[in-house]
């Protein structure tokens, strides 16, 4: 899939060296996402990923396309080496939207966008594999897909177990 950029916003602009983008709202913005991509439905985020076990060790993701469709998150290989997150599961089996089935490594890593951040496992994408956002991460940052506008948006409240009253 080929996107056509239309404005000159640099996807680092998406998240600052701390992390956080100023106000969450700005960070999400469609002005900052959908006016960049002509492609239907499809918009990207920046991100920070930190290893887990030692969270100086962080690296900036400028392009996450966000992909509900992926249930892993999917940070390149050479990116999550350099920040020392370990390989926890190797040789996890993948089906792809094609129907061919790969194998990948996975390990653990804190990643935040914006001022949400979780922890999750992901997958060391090797070349040619794309950078995605997947569903789980998602649901960890309880962020939810606004289509539309083509922005991430507050999930809301997440919903707990409550003692039982008789």
């Amino acid at each position: 899939m080929t996107f056509s950029c239309r404005s000159g916003i640099s996807p680092d602009a998406l998240v600052n060296e701390d992390g956080g983008c100023g106000e969450p709202p700005k960070c999400l913005t469609p002005g900052l996402l959908s006016d960049r991509f002509t492609a239907m439905g499809t918009f990207f985020v920046g991100s920070l990923v930190a290893n887990h076990t030692d969270q100086k060790r962080v690296a900036r993701i400028p392009k996450l396309l966000v992909d509900t469709g992926s249930e892993y998150t999917w940070l390149p290989e050479a990116t999550l080496e350099r920040i020392g997150v370990v390989k926890e599961n190797t040789d996890l089996s993948f089906v792809m939207a094609n129907g061919s089935v790969i194998t990948r490594n996975v390990g653990f890593a804190i990643i935040r966008v914006g001022k949400y951040f979780t922890i999750d496992e992901v997958v060391f994408a090797e070349k040619g594999d794309l950078t995605l956002l997947g569903a789980r991460t998602l649901e960890g940052l309880n962020l939810v897909v606004d289509s539309s506008r083509k922005r991430l948006v507050a999930a809301g409240p997440i919903p707990a177990a409550s003692s039982r009253t008789t």
